[in-house]
């Protein structure tokens, strides 16, 4: 089955083909104070809406539980070099960024589906809870220059250093920043 191209579930536009290296932010299902506007309709906007608004640190925060961050950690480095290579990520008390490559025959709905499923069990064990842990939709946004790998290598990274969590990038302990270390 071919997964290459721009598909839609009705909300966001998502890019997925074999080989393609994407920046991906996914959110806790209480962690945006409201939709995103229907006004902002180009999808980098909207993704930079998300950031902006996940940023703000918006309902339960049950990434701040060391042991929610390391089943997010967990879960993104189970299939690193199976399914697909990771070249960054970053858990924060919200939502989690990941720069990924697609590997042949790993769609990348089915990988970020196969993270928040088992993420989304665990966690809520963990919490006692049920109920949706994780927003429906991602935001996706492929890497069209070595440049724009860097910077937003470096972007994810610095996130936590951004949102005045930590003094540097390798102080945050659910980062690629700490691994690189």
């Amino acid at each position: 089955m071919s997964h290459t191209g721009w598909r839609s579930r009705g909300y966001l536009p998502h890019c997925d083909e074999r080989g393609r290296v994407q920046h991906i932010v996914f959110g806790l299902a209480d962690a945006l104070s409201s939709s995103i506007p229907n006004s902002i309709t180009d999808p980098v906007a909207r993704a930079e809406w998300a950031d902006r608004a996940f940023d703000t640190a918006r309902g339960e925060r049950l990434l701040t539980s060391r042991t929610n961050a390391e089943i997010v950690q967990g879960s993104l480095l189970h299939g690193d070099g199976e399914r697909y290579a990771l070249a960054a990520w970053c858990i924060m008390p919200t939502h989690v960024h990941v720069l990924v490559e697609q590997f042949s025959d790993y769609p990348l709905a089915k990988i970020i589906h196969s993270w928040k499923s088992f993420t989304a069990h665990a966690i809520n064990k963990n919490e006692k809870r049920s109920g949706a842990l994780w927003l429906r939709e991602y935001f996706d946004r492929f890497m069209r220059s070595e440049d724009q790998f860097a910077w937003t290598a470096e972007y994810i990274e610095r996130n936590p250093v951004t949102a005045g969590l930590v003094q540097a990038a390798v102080d945050w302990e659910f980062s690629s920043a700490r691994w690189r270390r």
